[in-house]
């Protein structure tokens, strides 16, 4: 883990400590890496509530709820997917916020999008946001990308606040 890695996770663990609010995740593309990253400091269980790995088109749906015309007419990989991940992940889990990330690591073309196209949503009481990215490199550099743009999408959202 680079040092670059630790800076963005505590720097995560301070806001959501600090703000004393509380995070879900709900991820496709990432595979349980978002949560791992989010759990690895200690003192996690006071701000972590839940995360869902949803794979497959059937568990975005089954166990998220997303919506059976949302993956039909948008597809698995798109904003509009994400989006309802991150809002659904946020309701079921009872947080204040949620992240949500789906895409194609590669190495092939899936539902006609291009490998390393990612989609980052987060959610809170406020509303939901997206976030589309390009990347570039391997299954396991796009997956370490896209949590850690993820991380760093929450961060810039809730300094804001």
């Amino acid at each position: 883990m680079t040092q670059e890695t630790l800076d963005i996770i505590g720097r995560v663990h301070q806001i959501l400590t600090k703000k004393g609010i509380s995070i879900s995740v709900a991820e496709s593309c990432t595979g349980g890496m978002l949560s791992h990253l989010l759990t690895l400091l200690p003192g996690s269980s006071a701000f972590f509530a839940a995360g869902f790995v949803v794979y497959s088109e059937e568990a975005k749906n089954r166990i998220l709820g997303v919506s059976s015309d949302t993956l039909i007419r948008c597809g698995m990989v798109s904003a509009e997917t994400a989006i309802e991940m991150a809002e659904r992940a946020r309701v079921l889990a009872g947080t204040d916020y949620s992240i949500a990330t789906t895409g194609n690591l590669g190495p092939d073309v899936l539902e006609g999008k291009e490998r390393g196209l990612i989609y980052v949503a987060m959610s809170g009481k406020s509303g939901s946001i997206v976030q589309k990215f390009r990347l570039d490199g391997d299954r396991q550099a796009n997956r370490k990308t896209a949590c850690l743009r993820a991380l760093e999408l929450f961060i810039e959202e809730l300094e804001a606040v």
